[in-house]
């Protein structure tokens, strides 16, 4: 079971959501966390990955050494690869 750590600007981002959103989110990044790689697809030519929520996705770093998956992003997928 892999731990999930948000960052700053990652919590911001979910508080901003309605609570159905906020709580769908919460569940699958919970279920991601015992399998990663069968959730997580790979950002062609970057580090990071994303996962799909709906609308929404999550850009994070699965961290295999720390058994860790940090949440860098969280958005609509319509802008959320506009930023990085």
């Amino acid at each position: 079971m892999f731990a999930i750590v948000f960052s700053e600007e990652a919590l911001h981002q979910l508080g901003k959501l309605d609570n159905v959103e906020a709580k769908r989110i919460a569940k699958k990044l919970k279920e991601s966390a015992e399998d990663p790689s069968h959730y997580f697809a790979r950002l062609s030519g970057r580090e990071e990955y994303k996962l799909r929520v709906g609308d929404y996705r999550l850009i994070v770093n699965v961290l295999q050494a720390e058994q860790t998956i940090m949440v860098r992003s969280i958005g609509h997928r319509k802008n959320i690869y506009e930023k990085r």
